[in-house]
């Protein structure tokens, strides 16, 4: 099995980082491939819905989001970790993440997403809203920890003082661990639940 993880912030070693990398040794331990990405820094452009992706099977600016796109679609978990700017994510994080999300057209159905946001004080909670939302949307169970994924520090390295943080870390990465092998046995017994055929409305009259 095999866990993704984005790192959106612009520094490779700050908070962001060392959470991600206390998820990885858990997920080691329990015999889970990983990847850790450093995406937070690259000139990663936004979306603008041109809808070639329909056409093409991918998204039409040729960089990393479609690199990350056949990574992701192996991968049985996405931990998508950001600091926290103006109370939500990187906004280069999450142009990564519109352009990823909307060009790939394959069945996300029950791969095991995962938000870690990292901050000085504030700002924690509505940025982790703000990721999970590309799980749910998605058909993606979300993992859990002991508490809402986050973890404390300003200038690099700080958040190994935030023991609780750390520990909600471990945790997430059990959970998430636990999640993903159950998924599987589940797959092979019973199959994924059943897809029907899309209903959109629209609210325009």
């Amino acid at each position: 099995m095999k866990v993704l993880l984005l790192n959106g912030s612009p520094k490779q070693n700050g908070n962001t980082a060392l959470a991600l990398s206390e998820m990885e040794k858990i997920f080691t331990s329990e015999g889970i491939e990983t990847e850790i990405i450093h995406v937070g820094h690259l000139p990663i452009r936004s979306c603008i819905a041109c809808g070639q992706c329909r056409k093409l099977g991918k998204c039409v600016f040729d960089d990393i989001v479609n690199e990350i796109a056949e990574k992701f679609k192996q991968a049985d978990g996405l931990v998508v970790g950001s600091p926290v700017y103006y109370a939500s994510a990187n906004a280069t994080l999450v142009a990564l993440l519109t352009r990823l999300f909307y060009s790939t057209h394959f069945a996300k159905t029950m791969k095991v997403g995962a938000a870690v946001v990292a901050a000085r004080r504030g700002g924690l909670s509505s940025t982790f809203d703000e990721l999970n939302k590309f799980f749910t949307i998605s058909g993606m169970p979300v993992a859990s920890g002991q508490y809402w994924n986050s973890i404390h520090g300003g200038a690099p390295g700080e958040g190994a003082q935030d023991a609780e943080g750390l520990q909600i870390m471990r945790t997430l990465a059990r959970n998430m661990t636990f999640l993903m092998k159950s998924i599987a046995l589940g797959k092979e017994k019973y199959g994924l639940p059943e897809r029907e055929k899309g209903i959109f409305t629209n609210f325009i009259r």
